[in-house]
């Protein structure tokens, strides 16, 4: 950690009226620089009721964007402008208004990891924190999903009575996974437990002891009896999973999950950020006006 640089973030973000928020796949130092570590669920909230002026968003583009619809009247910035997400790329408006006319009794939910014009096209969105709950409050019987196959997958096997369509997106980093990865992961560590993301595929997800987003993996680490684990999402989780639980053991399944995109943000981009306002996330009003009731109705669920 650089001592210095971090005494002129902190200084910068005083000044600036600033909350740093970083998802739980940051690097080590910018998770330690920042004001609140969560999952994409928790960020949402906490983005929502900043206090201050100003929002610096160490994650990816949705999550900053995400964030000025919720705080319209709040300057959000993201450090590095380039920390996109592939899974949010592989779905467009065009997509959800096809698979509207083609399904047109079926409500649109929309998975976080995508863009804010997703959102202004779907009837609600979810996390992986709360997907099974938010498609069980819903009263049609046919959903669309976007844009996670996987995600939707995991929550039709949760809410059987509903009909889904599901795009075609995924997430680069859990869709990897094979279940040869689990076998050969069991094998190397026999008393640890498979916990996963549900954005892995569901050959994957059906052979793990325990699926859930970031936030319950962490939470399920914890409160476990059991010391040793293999984790099935990105990296950066692990961090934070040994800083809570010094007593246990954390294993990578399938070898470095890294997604790129989460690791551009460094305390040297957070500093900049804070020291030039770069870059603002912009959106338009009735953008902005639309994607805020998908957001809120899934809040009214959660």
């Amino acid at each position: 950690m650089d001592i210095e640089i971090v005494k002129k973030i902190e200084e910068l973000k005083r000044k600036r009226k600033a909350v740093i928020l970083a998802h739980f796949y940051q690097s080590p130092e910018v998770q330690d620089i920042a004001d609140f570590v969560g999952d994409s669920l928790e960020l949402s909230r906490k983005a929502r009721d900043a206090e201050g002026e100003t929002i610096v968003f160490c994650g990816v583009w949705f999550m900053a964007e995400t964030a000025k619809v919720l705080c319209p009247q709040k300057t959000v910035l993201l450090p590095e402008q380039n920390a996109g997400c592939p899974m949010a790329d592989m779905v467009t408006p065009d997509d959800v208004h096809r698979l509207r006319a083609e399904h047109p009794g079926a409500a649109v939910v929309c998975y976080v990891n995508s863009s804010a014009g997703i959102k202004a096209c779907s009837d609600i969105c979810c996390t992986s924190s709360n997907a099974v709950a938010v498609v069980k409050s819903l009263k049609e019987s046919e959903i669309i999903f976007v844009p996670d196959q996987n995600l939707g997958h995991y929550v039709s096997t949760q809410v059987p009575d509903k009909r889904f369509i599901l795009h075609s997106g995924f997430c680069p980093t859990h869709h990897r996974i094979s279940p040869d990865d689990i076998t050969a992961a069991r094998a190397a560590h026999p008393n640890a437990l498979v916990l996963v993301h549900p954005e892995c595929p569901p050959g994957v997800v059906s052979q793990a002891d325990f699926t859930g987003s970031t936030a319950q993996i962490l939470d399920y680490a914890t409160k476990s009896e059991q010391t040793a684990f293999i984790i099935g999402t990105e990296d950066g989780i692990l961090y934070r999973l040994g800083k809570q639980n010094p007593g246990k053991q954390f294993y990578p399944l399938g070898g470095s999950m890294v997604c790129s995109n989460m690791k551009k943000t460094s305390l040297e981009s957070v500093y900049r950020s804070l020291k030039d306002m770069q870059y603002q996330m912009e959106l338009d009003k009735e953008t902005i006006s639309k994607a805020a009731v998908c957001l809120n109705r899934m809040f009214s669920v959660s």
